[in-house]
């Protein structure tokens, strides 16, 4: 139910836990949906993060990374303006009303759909019986979002990432040439840095320190050899 993305099917799911348990639904209903599910959210779906963009651009710059910081950051430059270029011609040159793959869902769907009956009323509303069930349909493009038209994606790389001139042409600034940047004074340690203590268990905080512990039931005071708690073969 957190998940899901449309109230139809939200609706559905909790339907279902009434079914199991009227006791939980009247306790998530208490809480509030809009706290922790996707669909009844006030804020904007944009906010839902994810790391996909982060991984790509990862696989993307593996070689780069042995690089030193200077043109690592060149090869990032490069590699955000090739994609700038190349996104932004795909668009300029698609003439379908959507983008690449979504232009293709769609046509599968128009093929899918021709087992049904289509009744004009204006030049952009008609009337479709799908084996006795009647909607009122417009044109498949009111329904697909900007997202995935040309337009939208025209905009979305319309910023340029220009080039850079050698680096002896630069104009730096005497105080930032002046300026000497040292190294960190922490020196990191050798081997894998230790994270946040673990959370220990009732069990382990309940063993006595200083005496034995059995590796079996996790108590203190004898062994496994000695344990009385392992379980008995049936």
């Amino acid at each position: 139910m957190a998940k899901a993305c449309t109230k139809n099917e939200f609706d559905m799911l909790i339907d279902t836990v009434e079914k199991e348990d009227i006791r939980v639904k009247e306790y998530l209903d208490l809480a509030g949906y809009e706290k922790w599910a996707l669909c009844y959210a006030q804020v904007h779906k944009g906010c839902h993060m994810t790391s996909n963009i982060a991984e790509c651009i990862n696989a993307a710059l593996v070689s780069a990374r042995e690089f030193p910081i200077f043109e690592f950051l060149e090869e990032v430059r490069l590699l955000f303006g090739r994609w700038n270029h190349d996104y932004k011609k795909e668009a300029t040159c698609t003439f379908t009303s959507l983008i690449g793959k979504y232009h293709d869902i769609l046509a599968d769907n128009e093929a899918l759909s021709t087992k049904m009956t289509v009744v004009l009323s204006t030049e952009y509303v008609h009337n479709v019986n799908d084996d006795g069930r009647y909607f009122v349909s417009l044109p498949p493009d009111e329904y697909c979002s900007d997202l995935y038209k040309p337009k939208t994606m025209l905009k979305r790389y319309n910023v340029h990432i220009h080039p850079l001139p050698d680096v002896k042409a630069w104009l730096i600034p005497d105080s930032v040439i002046a300026d000497d940047v040292l190294p960190p004074k922490f020196k990191r340690p050798p081997g894998r840095p230790k994270g946040k203590p673990r959370k220990k268990t009732a069990r382990e905080l309940s063993r006595i320190k200083g005496k034995n512990t059995c590796s079996t039931c996790g108590m203190a005071g004898h062994n496994r050899r000695s344990c009385r708690n392992k379980p008995k073969d049936v």
